[in-house]
């Protein structure tokens, strides 16, 4: 026998209803879409139809909501799925409220932080990547290209401005063949893109990301496995770039369809080709550059996010090259 659906109602005097439910009520059936329990906005309320518990979860919703625009004047379509998300995970309440120390913009949120940019070096790629489609990074190990990457990609498929998200790397590094390397394909190749799944997995919850990866909605593959194919409506990241051709970079660059967008990250300090094969991110700099739409973002030993140590070791490296 069913259980008799609960009603709680949520008041909404003094808040400012058309920038909380958005034009057309967009926020609110945005949240809908997301919770089995009818919500219904009637006069100066909201009501709530359902599952007890269930009912719970969207007053914390709205509850963050109004908090959030009451402090920022202003919600977006990316606040919405963010504060959902928080909310049906079982974070603090408060989270998405967090303002960054540094005033930089949170992009994407995991269980215990929000990830944003923590330099300046950071921030100018964080912002190179919203004014355009195709950016390449560049910089030393520990300076957050990648992650910061991959957290891009998944506030732009959170958003919907794109369908998909497609994560590269060279499977061949330091001279090794995908032939000679022990074991069956996965086997083969998660080496060399383990460090691109352990970004997803601090940023999308397990059972989400599954699905993702068996639905190709985030696809993870080496880059040879790239050749022939035209990326529509995604998110595309080619990671270790320093270690691709300047055939394979063209290849790379060339398989971007409509409404996509690229970032490619690297360190051209540690290329691991032979000693007589040119790399692609190197070249790339030349050709590319001044092209409206594409930017080249550099990075340094101030960038650095790993341990305080790390950022010694780069710049005593540097010193040791010149």
């Amino acid at each position: 026998m069913d259980q008799p659906a609960h009603e709680h109602r949520i008041s909404l005097r003094g808040v400012d209803t058309l920038r909380l439910l958005g034009q057309g009520d967009r926020y609110l059936n945005e949240i809908s879409k997301n919770f089995k329990a009818r919500i219904v906005a009637r006069g100066s309320e909201i009501i709530l139809l359902g599952e007890e518990q269930e009912l719970k979860l969207i007053d914390r919703v709205f509850t963050e909501l109004i908090l959030m625009l009451n402090r920022n004047g202003e919600l977006r379509h990316a606040d919405i799925a963010t504060v959902v998300e928080i909310v049906k995970r079982g974070e603090s309440p408060d989270l998405a409220l967090k303002q960054p120390a540094n005033g930089h913009p949170a992009i994407v949120y995991t269980k215990s932080a929000a990830i944003k940019p923590k330099s300046a070096g950071q921030m100018g790629f964080y912002q190179a990547t919203q004014k355009n489609d195709i950016v390449f990074a560049i910089g030393p190990a520990g300076t957050g290209k990648t992650y910061l990457a991959v957290a891009i990609a998944v506030a732009h498929l959170r958003d919907r401005l794109v369908e998909r998200i497609v994560l590269t790397r060279p499977a061949v590094e330091a001279g090794e063949s995908l032939g000679f390397l022990p074991g069956d394909f996965r086997e083969k190749v998660d080496p060399y893109l383990r460090p691109l799944y352990d970004a997803l997995n601090d940023m999308i919850p397990a059972d989400k990301l599954r699905r993702y990866l068996e639905t190709m909605i985030i696809e993870i593959v080496p880059l040879a496995y790239m050749r022939g194919r035209t990326l529509n409506n995604a998110f595309v990241i080619l990671d270790e770039a320093q270690n691709t051709s300047p055939s394979q970079m063209k290849m790379f660059l060339t398989r971007l369809g409509i409404n996509s967008k690229a970032i490619i990250t690297g360190d051209i300090t540690q290329v691991d080709l032979p000693s007589k094969q040119e790399s692609g991110l190197i070249q790339i700099r030349e050709i590319l550059s001044g092209i409206e739409g594409i930017a080249f973002v550099y990075l340094d030993d101030k960038d650095v996010v790993r341990h305080k140590l790390v950022r010694d070791i780069i710049k005593a490296y540097d010193l040791h090259q010149r």
